[in-house]
């Protein structure tokens, strides 16, 4: 089954690529991955200290993803799954779609901003022609109308 991979992060942006992933999924019998990637450098100093630092990430992640699981499921109908990796975003990003066979396209969200989409968007975009799947990026500020739209074909 093809999966759709989706970035959580705290960008607004990230909110119509959720949508439309979830919506694509549902009109192709296919799944939602969402992957959430935590920096390494959140975590400086004593090992007990980033640990809970850690951990404290790890909750506010899963509680993200609550959110956008329940609207998935209520609404389209798809389960989707959550993957927390720990490192850089475009290096962690290219690791999970590696790892994981059945990753048929990449969803990222562009920022609204005209002349920046937004960092992922960016540095992804530049060795997309060497990449393994397929990028599709979704405009910021497309409306709920238009995705659902353009998701059903």
């Amino acid at each position: 089954m093809r999966k759709f991979l989706v970035i959580l992060d705290d960008s607004r942006e990230c909110l119509n690529a959720m949508r439309f992933a979830a919506m694509r999924a549902a009109h192709t019998q296919g799944q939602v991955q969402i992957l959430s990637i935590i920096s390494p450098e959140e975590f400086h100093g004593f090992m007990g200290v980033a640990d809970v630092m850690r951990a404290e990430a790890r909750e506010r992640i899963e509680a993200h993803y609550e959110v956008f699981a329940k609207w998935m499921r209520d609404r389209q109908k798809v389960n989707p799954e959550l993957v927390i990796r720990e490192g850089e975003a475009v290096a962690e990003i290219l690791a999970q779609i590696n790892e994981d066979s059945e990753i048929g396209i990449l969803v990222l969200g562009a920022g609204t901003e005209s002349n920046n989409p937004g960092p992922l968007v960016t540095q992804l975009t530049r060795s997309s022609g060497t990449l393994p799947v397929p990028i599709t990026i979704v405009p910021g500020e497309l409306s709920r109308e238009r995705l659902e739209a353009i998701s059903k074909g």
